[in-house]
């Protein structure tokens, strides 16, 4: 009974989509990420060269991609708008510069 009652959970429950974001130096990968209010996504991050950053200040996210793993944000966003992230670790000059946007459309 207990099986059955996880089956109809997970089936109730909305899916999350996944948005795969690369970093390396100087860049992130799209820079441009689009998703809808209330959309649940996941955002999976790996670096193509060293640790980085990933931060959106607005909805207090702020994360470190270590190379060799993945990092996942989780975000179901409440407002229309658009979020600027950046990078949070310095990577050299041209760190500055590396940075994006989270277009959130009703």
């Amino acid at each position: 009974m207990l099986h059955l009652f996880a089956l109809l959970l997970a089936a109730a429950a909305p899916q999350e989509r996944v948005i795969h974001v690369t970093a390396e130096r100087f860049k992130f990968t799209p820079a441009v990420i689009e998703v809808r209010v209330g959309e649940a996504v996941v955002i999976e991050l790996t670096t193509l060269d060293r640790k980085h950053g990933f931060a959106i200040p607005d909805l207090k996210v702020d994360e470190v991609v270590e190379p060799g793993k993945p990092t996942l944000v989780h975000l179901a966003p409440t407002r229309a708008g658009t979020y600027e992230f950046h990078c949070t670790v310095f990577c050299g000059s041209g760190h500055e510069e590396m940075a994006g946007e989270l277009v959130v459309r009703p």
